[in-house]
């Protein structure tokens, strides 16, 4: 579903993404971890086309520079880490946006868009802010706006930039596992940055570190997550063992370097 093929993104002096291949499968779930300044967002945003970038990039088996604005976002929603939110917009109309690929030029929503955004709103526990100005929220609830907007898009593939950030431990769990009910229900494919290593390896088919802008190592969680690897690129001692489902949990371990 998403293919990319040496992705090089260059800013400045330096190239924060060097040669990165990156395949995901359809209905797939990939969390890209790493370090802070890996490239982790920047690979969501070259996947997304918003930012240069040298290598190819397909979509559903497209080229991705060849697709027209509208194609994307039927196909791709992208919800990022820090967007730009209108402080005076209302939280359904801010939803709403997520419906702006299939509203014709001029026109307006349908009553299906509608029903759509407050499906969505319902599911993320925003009903009750629906007429809140996005302004009046806080860190956690505007986080989970940003993500209504995204899965208001119905598109199949779903790029999530740290979605649980600023979010309190129950609206964390409660957003990893709507989006794998949704990814399970409808296929989606989703791809997602995330800095819990632990909450990675437990919701995620397939992890890809990051370190430096290249990619070291990518495969299942327990291959990707193993003592050695997050010790030598996380600058950290860890201890890493078997949770009750059998997928890796990552423990601190005092004293480390």
């Amino acid at each position: 579903m998403i293919g990319a093929t040496g992705l090089t993104v260059r800013l400045g002096e330096r190239d924060v993404l060097d040669s990165v291949d990156l395949t995901v499968r359809r209905g797939e779930w990939l969390a890209i971890i790493g370090p802070n300044g890996a490239g982790k967002s920047t690979l969501l945003k070259a996947v997304m086309g918003l930012v240069a970038h040298r290598g190819e990039v397909t979509l559903d088996s497209r080229p991705g520079g060849a697709l027209k604005p509208r194609e994307r976002a039927r196909l791709v929603a992208y919800a990022p880490q820090t967007p730009g939110l209108p402080p005076d917009m209302t939280v359904f109309d801010y939803a709403l946006l997520g419906r702006t690929p299939y509203i014709p030029y001029l026109g307006r929503e349908s009553g299906h868009d509608r029903a759509v955004a407050e499906s969505v709103l319902d599911r993320l526990d925003l009903t009750e802010l629906a007429g809140r100005r996005v302004g009046e929220l806080s860190g956690g609830e505007r986080q989970r706006v940003v993500l209504a907007r995204a899965l208001a898009q119905e598109a199949p593939v779903l790029l999530l930039d740290e979605p649980t950030t600023a979010l309190d431990l129950g609206h964390q769990q409660q957003v990893l596992e709507l989006v794998d009910r949704l990814r399970r229900a409808d296929g989606l494919t989703v791809v997602t940055t995330l800095h819990d290593l632990t909450v990675a390896g437990l919701y995620a088919d397939a992890l890809l570190l990051l370190a430096e802008g290249r990619a070291v190592a990518a495969g299942t969680p327990a291959q990707v997550l193993t003592e050695a690897l997050v010790g030598r690129h996380f600058d950290a001692h860890v201890k890493i063992e078997p949770g009750p489902d059998g997928r890796p949990v990552v423990h601190l371990v005092r004293g480390g370097p």
